[in-house]
Order: C-alpha cells, then structure tokens, then sequence
C-alpha cells in the first residue's frame, strides 16, 4: 500500500490522507492542472486557502479530476482577516462558491490574528465568532470537518473555553529543524491532528549537508527524508508542488527513519528561512 492510500481518522471520525498536496504559491491558472495531475497519481488530499488566491482553479481541478468528489478530501482556510461573525460566514459562502463544490472536507482558520498584525493583538473574541461561522457549516454539512491553523496553546484553549465542536485540526509549520515539542503536545493530548505544511523548510533545507549525507544512508532525497519525518512525527505532510516530478518522489517515502535518527532529526534546529522570512509564519514571531 502507498503512502497515498493510507489515513489517519479525525476525532469526528472522519478519514484523512496522511500525505497532500499543498498549493500554496501555485497560480490560479496553474492550480486545475496540478491538482489533476496530483490526482492522476493517486494523491486524494489537496490543501488550498482564500489567501493562496487559487480556489477557483483548485476547485476546477477537484471537478475535472475524473474521480468521484467523495474520495477526494478537499480543504480551505478561511482569511485571517475574518473576524467576526458575519464576515466569516460570508467567506465560508464565497469559497464553497468560488470552488464550485457541495461541500468541503476541512475548513481552517487560517490564523489567529490577521496577517499584518501576525503574534501580534487580542484576537481572542473574532477567533470565536469566525469558529462559530464554522461549526454552524459544519452543522448544515456544508463543511465535513472543522480546524485552525498557526494556532498555539493560548489561541487553542480560547476556542476550547467557547467551542460546541473542538478543533479536528491545528495546520502548523513543522519540519527538520522546527519541531515544536510542547505544541505538538498539546494537540495530541487534546486530539487535535497536526497538518505539518512546508516539510522541507520552503526549500530552504535542501543545502543542509547533514540531513543530504541522512537521507543518502536511506536511499533518499532530502525532501523524501523531511516528509517522511513528519509522517512518522504522526502528522499529515502537505509539500506544495506544481511539478508531477516532484508529487511523484513526494510519495516515495516507504522506508522507516531510526529512532536514533529521529532524535536527530527533532533536535535540529534550522530556521534560517532566507527571503522567505519577509512571510509572517517564518518570520519566527
């Protein structure tokens, strides 16, 4: 069995591919193609937001697919700006538009706080209204499943303090050289599943000699070795890729890590993110 077919199960039950396509920074008249040719190889979980500017065309790609919409496992985040009732519940109604689709598999939002105030204010009252939007979707099956993402142990306790559902799920930047111990903690012993998104660093753990000289002990690439280190950190990877060549070594991740090599591997500390920390989520507020 690949690593495509295989899942983990939500705390509402519901199944969910262990391995996805992310497409953050993948154009809008890109995204139909990747994701088809995502699906074509057998991926079934593919990962966009509001923020990523490429609903439609991931929406069109789902459509198009040539594969029954119900073994797909479709995901948006709702902007980081919508917070409040209202607003929430207008984005929900625009994406679920915008995608052509019934319905979504997971809904996040996106971050606790807006992006130009990133770590920063009080968002505690607009993150409730906006989980409200989302448990009332749920609640009419618009949504299948419900989560957060960029949240940490304070953010989460504040949707826990005022939720009729918990959070399924917590999407965070997790990968060799940033492995956020207690946080990854607190999720699992509140049965929150973690999406680890940019396992390999924005490309910017490719150079690093130690992890090159690791991943050749096993016969694999770099990427390979990130992704299957989150997977055995028993999170769901999401490496974002327009490129079949790279969905397809994305996948080829059979082999087990050590024990000794993961221990490594979660003591690593590369956070260097290059140009990329002009983003907020490697800014390393």
């Amino acid at each position: 069995m690949s690593i495509l077919d295989e899942t983990y199960t939500l705390a509402d039950g519901s199944p969910i591919p262990k391995l996805g396509l992310g497409t953050w920074m993948i154009d809008d008249d890109r995204a139909a193609q990747a994701v088809r040719e995502a699906i074509e190889m057998g991926y079934r979980n593919i990962d966009t937001a509001q923020a990523y500017g490429n609903e439609r065309g991931v929406g069109e790609g789902v459509r198009t697919s040539g594969v029954a919409r119900e073994r797909l496992f479709v995901s948006t985040k709702l902007a980081a700006e919508a917070k409040d009732y209202d607003t929430a519940t207008a984005a929900i109604d625009e994406s679920l538009a915008t995608m052509g689709l019934d319905y979504l598999d997971l809904m996040l939002i996106h971050s606790p706080q807006p992006w130009d105030d990133f770590r920063g204010g009080d968002y505690a009252q607009g993150n409730r209204e906006a989980w409200r939007a989302l448990e009332e979707a749920q609640t009419a099956g618009r949504i299948r499943s419900i989560g957060v993402s960029n949240f940490l142990e304070a953010d989460l306790d504040n949707i826990l303090a005022a939720a009729s559902v918990a959070p399924q799920v917590n999407q965070l930047l997790v990968h060799a050289g940033n492995t956020p111990e207690a946080l990854l903690a607190y999720c699992a012993e509140h049965d929150i599943l973690v999406e680890a998104y940019s396992p390999i660093a924005h490309g910017e753990i490719l150079d690093n000699a130690d992890l090159d000289a690791m991943a050749h002990r096993y016969g694999a690439t770099v990427p390979q070795l990130c992704i299957r280190y989150d997977l055995q950190l028993g999170t769901v990877a999401l490496p974002k890729t327009a490129n079949p060549e790279h969905m397809r070594a994305n996948a080829q991740v059979d082999f087990e890590i050590s024990a000794e090599d993961m221990a490594a591997l979660r003591r690593l500390d590369a956070r260097d993110y290059g140009e990329s920390s002009a983003f907020p989520v490697y800014s390393g507020r």
